[in-house]
């Protein structure tokens, strides 16, 4: 099984989303950013190295959001989402095709990994739950 951890990062009502670049696994779908946990490494650790390498920017790595396992033709992955901040920069595309700040009801414009739609989904809802307190 492989660990891979993501973040889940607002801005307001906006969420950030990043698209995979060409010649990966998942080319071209959506996701929320974060990558492989190596050995040794606790997964806050990996979250906010992925964040350094692939983004170029200082995470604020906050408690665990949700936990997802998914099969896919690569094998099984077990995908911990972390609530996080971006504590110092701006986004670049080191590694990504595009990056997003969207909104809950941009969300079904954009294609997903399949890992990721479980935690989109909640997140939607929660939003939704939200606007009509």
């Amino acid at each position: 099984m492989n660990e891979v951890v993501a973040a889940l990062i607002c801005r307001g009502e906006r969420l950030m989303i990043c698209q995979r670049p060409e010649g990966k696994a998942q080319a071209l779908l959506w996701e929320l950013a974060g990558g492989k946990v190596e050995p040794g490494e606790t997964k806050e650790h990996a979250l906010a190295r992925e964040f350094r390498e692939e983004l170029g920017v200082e995470l604020k790595v906050g408690s665990a959001y949700m936990e997802v396992t998914h099969s896919h033709e690569l094998g099984v992955i077990h995908l911990t989402v972390f609530s996080a901040e971006i504590a110092a920069g701006e986004p670049k595309l080191l590694e990504h095709r595009d990056l997003r700040w969207v909104t809950a009801e941009e969300l079904e414009q954009y294609e997903f990994c399949p890992t990721d739609i479980p935690v989109l989904q909640r997140w939607k809802q929660e939003m939704q739950r939200a606007a009509n307190e």
